[in-house]
């Protein structure tokens, strides 16, 4: 694996990320204090940071005829660990701004994508690739 990112992102509820980061998208816990959660995002370091309001709602840009929301992060998984992710997800009723489904399928960077919001409204992709080659393909 690459270096580790870390990422600090403003969430307006300290027990909303806890339970969306940790309980639903299954991240370790790390340090915390008052006004702030580490967590294990996959290998990378998030810390969710309480803010009295969070930033205005993302744009949207055109992507694969998706209104795919800007800015958003997330993380390339196994295929497999995505589609046990899509499951959950949608098991616990999450609602998508871009259900799980495959991109540019047939083209160079065929991928499996799913878009969603963390409760402050943080945009979220989780992506995942059949082979991990084409991930930069062009």
């Amino acid at each position: 694996m690459p270096q580790p990112f870390h990422l600090a992102i403003p969430v307006d509820n300290l027990d909303d990320a806890a339970a969306f980061y940790g309980d639903l998208l299954g991240c370790e816990r790390g340090r915390s204090d008052t006004q702030w959660i580490d967590w294990n995002f996959y290998g990378h370091q998030l810390v969710t940071h309480k803010v009295e309001s969070t930033p205005s709602a993302p744009r949207h840009n055109a992507v694969d005829n998706h209104a795919v929301p800007v800015p958003h992060f997330g993380v390339v998984l196994t295929m497999e660990v995505w589609q046990q992710l899509a499951e959950r997800l949608q098991e616990s009723g999450t609602t998508f701004v871009i259900e799980p489904y495959i991109r540019f399928k047939g083209q160079p960077g065929e991928q499996a994508t799913m878009f969603f919001h963390d409760p402050a409204g943080n945009a979220l992709e989780f992506k995942a690739f059949a082979s991990l080659d084409q991930l930069f393909a062009k």
